[in-house]
């Protein structure tokens, strides 16, 4: 992107995040069984716009790769670099303005792919404390409200986008005595409003680590284990590497590996599997990853389910097939 430019809007077929898939009429039954429809046959590929659990195929591995070489080959300018990393909560203030809270679909899928937030909901569940990190504009938080039965449940919906908050706040669904909604960056030193040191039972951080730098992962990673309750629970979903929004990425939006600008000023990491455990699990040292010797996590959260989400849209008019990538997990903070 050159000094003139102004960043554009987002394609949302691209933030599409797989959970609505229309003809996908068979859900899952069992968190991290990412779907039952099944290419078996190739000569059927056409005939239902997704499929689960597809491998990419070697075509697009190879474009992808080339794809890869040209983003590295023209990264963004350094002014750029320094303008989209120095303050990245304006550029998702911007964002939240343009789209208030018509961008992203409610996400109903969550209490399917995390049992524990079914259990959390139940009348009889008692005190449980619920923190969703990077909540933007509510489409995690209201679902799971809007199905809650249980009195003693307070989620605390967290972003360091101050229009977001106000855009939950405004909310109708934001009136129940069972949500708080403030500004808290991840990547600061402090807690969020209302929340003390181990006072969380689950975390949610739903396409929200990706925002960050590998050089912010530390601190964010410290932040989670901090707050989380011994025996607490992280929820997480983000993009895969290989994902078609990355390979789609252009010239001058190539910030590090794996890392980059979208058109709006927000920025976007794509995981891949291996690498988010490590992240979670143990100590480690990201030059590896990021070239930035100086990263390190040492807090370690036990796995207790990871998983890529594979899944091949298809755009049966124009004879496209759009191959797209996340991941899921759930963390645990150890008893001890």
């Amino acid at each position: 992107m050159t000094v003139s430019e102004s960043p554009k809007p987002r394609d949302k077929d691209l933030d599409f995040d797989g959970s609505n898939v229309k003809l996908e009429k068979t859900k899952k039954s069992e968190p991290f069984q990412f779907g039952s429809r099944l290419l078996k046959n190739e000569d059927e590929v056409f005939q239902y716009n997704a499929w689960d659990h597809v491998e990419t195929d070697s075509a697009y591995k190879q474009y992808a790769e080339l794809q890869y070489a040209k983003q590295r080959e023209e990264p963004v300018s350094d002014f750029d670099n320094i303008r989209f990393n120095s303050d990245p909560a304006k550029w998702w203030n911007n964002f939240y303005k343009n789209n208030m809270g018509n961008f992203f679909k409610d996400r109903k899928w969550l209490q399917q792919e995390f049992p524990i937030l079914s259990s959390a909901t139940q009348a009889d569940a008692g005190p449980i404390t619920i923190l969703e990190i990077g909540a933007g504009a509510g489409n995690t938080a209201f679902p799971i409200l809007s199905t809650n039965q249980n009195p003693d449940l307070k989620i605390h919906a967290c972003d360091f986008s101050k229009k977001a908050v106000e855009v939950m706040r405004a909310n109708e669904a934001y009136s129940c005595n069972n949500i708080q909604a403030d500004v808290w960056d991840i990547t600061s030193e402090s807690l969020p409003p209302g929340l003390d040191n181990q006072s969380v039972d689950i975390s949610i951080l739903i396409f929200t680590f990706s925002a960050l730098s590998p050089s912010q992962w530390k601190q964010a990673v410290d932040n989670v284990y901090r707050i989380l309750k011994p025996g607490g629970v992280v929820l997480f979903r983000d993009y895969g590497r290989g994902d078609l929004a990355q390979v789609r990425f252009k010239k001058g939006r190539y910030l590090e590996e794996n890392f980059y600008v979208r058109g709006d000023g927000t920025r976007v990491y794509f995981f891949e599997k291996e690498e988010l455990a490590r992240i979670w699990t143990k100590e480690y040292n990201s030059s590896d990853l990021s070239g930035n010797d100086s990263v390190k996590v040492s807090n370690n959260f036990e796995v207790i389910d990871i998983g890529i989400d594979r899944r091949l849209l298809i755009n049966r008019a124009k004879q496209l097939k759009m191959y797209r990538c996340w991941i899921q997990a759930s963390f645990r903070k150890p008893l001890i």
